[in-house]
C-alpha cells in the first residue's frame, strides 16, 4: 500500500465514530429509505427536504458526509442508494450490530484505554456503578437492555437447532445449561420434544427472568434453576449430568476463569457426561467481516462487559478445556448461519 492510500484509510478511521452516528441519523430521520425508494432515477437534495420537512443544512451536510465516505453516490445534483444503504434499511444483522454498538457500547468506548490499563470495565459507568454489566443488566436502560438482548440471542439462537440435533442424538434425560440467559435454549429444546430435565446455571437475577419465561411456556416443572456465581472458588455444579451446555457463554470470561468454571464442569461429570462449547470462533470464520466483528466484540467485552475477556481463538479454547484436564473429542464446525463451532469434550 502507498503512502497516498494509508492516509486516505487512516483518515477514514479517524472519522469513523463521526459517519458511523451521520449514517445513523440519516436512517432515523428517512433520509436513507427515501434514497432507496428513488431507486436508479436518484433524487435532489431539495427534494428530500421538502419530502420529509427537513432543513436545507441538515440535509445536505449528511449527504455530502455519506458520498464523501462511498456509502451513496452523486452525479448531476442527484443522489443515489447504494447496496450498504440496503443493508442498513434492510438487513437485520447490520441492524443490530449497529443498536448494539449505539445503545450499549458506543458512550462507553471512550474508556476503553482505561479498561485495558485496569483490567476492569470503566465504560460501564455510563450505566451504572456495577463490577460487570451482568449484575446490572437487568437495571440497564429499556433500549440498551433491547439492543443487548438483540446482539446476545441473534447469533447462538440460530445455531440451536443443529446443537439440539447432535445433544438428542445422544439421548440424554439430564441436561446441564450453564449460562442459560433468558432460558431460550430450554423453550427450543422443549420444543423439539426432549423429555427430561433441564437444569439452569446462572446469577439469580438472570435465573428469574428464565424461569417467568418457562413458567409461561408451561415448562418450567421440568426445569431445576439453580442460583451460582460462576467466579465463586467454593460454588460448584450438580453432579452427573448426561451434558452440559455452554452457548457462547465462556467468551464471557478471562481464561484463568473459564479454566476455573471448566473444572467446576470436570468434577460434576462422569465417564459418559458431555460438555458442548459452542463458540463463533473468530479465525474459524468464511467471512473477513465476520471476522471483524468479532474482534471487535472483544472490545465491547473489555469497555463494557468485565474488562478481561473477549471472542477467542480455537486453539486458545482448546488449551482451556485441556488445562481443565477435559479432551475435546469431536468437533462440529458450520452450526448454524454464523459459522459456529461445537467442541464435544469429555473425560479421558
Amino acid at each position: 500500500m502507498k503512502m497516498v492510500e494509508a492516509k486516505s484509510v487512516a483518515q477514514k478511521i479517524a472519522f469513523s465514530p463521526l459517519t458511523f452516528q451521520a449514517v445513523r441519523a440519516m436512517n432515523n430521520l428517512g433520509i436513507l429509505k427515501i434514497l432507496d425508494d428513488a431507486g436508479k432515477d436518484g433524487i435532489k437534495s431539495s427534494e428530500i427536504e421538502n419530502s420529509l420537512n427537513l432543513s436545507h443544512y441538515a440535509v445536505s451536510t449528511l449527504l455530502e458526509a455519506a458520498e464523501s465516505a462511498g456509502i451513496i453516490s452523486e452525479k448531476d445534483g442527484k443522489y443515489f442508494t447504494s447496496k450498504i444503504v440496503q443493508c442498513f434499511l434492510y438487513d437485520t444483522m447490520t441492524q443490530i450490530n449497529a443498536d448494539f454498538v449505539h445503545d450499549v457500547c458506543y458512550q462507553g468506548a471512550f474508556y476503553l484505554q482505561e479498561s485495558f490499563m485496569s483490567g476492569k470495565p470503566e465504560g460501564l459507568k455510563v450505566f451504572g456503578a456495577w463490577p460487570t454489566v451482568y449484575e446490572g443488566l437487568s437495571q440497564l436502560p429499556k433500549q440498551v437492555l433491547k439492543s443487548w438482548f438483540a446482539f446476545d440471542h441473534f447469533y447462538s439462537d440460530n445455531a440451536f437447532s443443529d446443537v439440539i440435533k447432535i445433544i438428542l442424538e445422544k439421548n440424554p434425560k439430564r441436561v446441564f445449561d450453564a449460562g442459560c440467559n433468558t432460558g431460550k435454549f430450554e423453550l427450543a429444546m422443549f420444543s423439539k420434544g426432549f423429555k427430561g430435565q433441564m437444569t439452569l446455571l446462572d446469577l439469580p437475577q438472570q435465573l428469574k427472568k428464565a424461569e417467568e419465561n418457562l413458567k409461561a411456556a408451561g415448562y418450567a416443572q421440568n426445569c431445576i434453576f439453580y442460583p451460582i456465581d460462576m467466579l465463586k472458588q467454593e460454588t460448584k455444579f450438580p453432579e452427573n449430568p448426561d451434558a452440559i451446555l455452554m452457548s457462547q457463554f465462556l467468551d464471557c470470561f478471562s481464561k484463568e476463569q473459564i479454566i476455573s468454571i471448566v473444572q467446576k464442569a470436570f468434577e460434576s461429570m462422569n465417564e459418559k457426561s458431555i460438555l458442548y462449547i459452542l463458540e463463533p470462533f473468530w479465525d474459524n470464520q468464511k467471512f473477513e467481516a465476520a471476522k471483524l466483528s468479532l474482534t471487535h466484540t472483544s472490545l465491547y467485552f473489555t469497555a463494557i462487559a468485565n474488562g478481561n475477556s473477549k471472542m477467542y481463538s480455537r486453539a486458545e479454547m482448546e488449551q482451556c478445556v485441556k488445562s481443565a484436564g477435559l479432551k475435546v473429542k469431536k468437533l462440529h464446525e458450520n452450526i448454524g448461519t454464523h459459522e459456529y463451532t461445537l467442541l464435544e469434550c469429555g473425560k479421558g
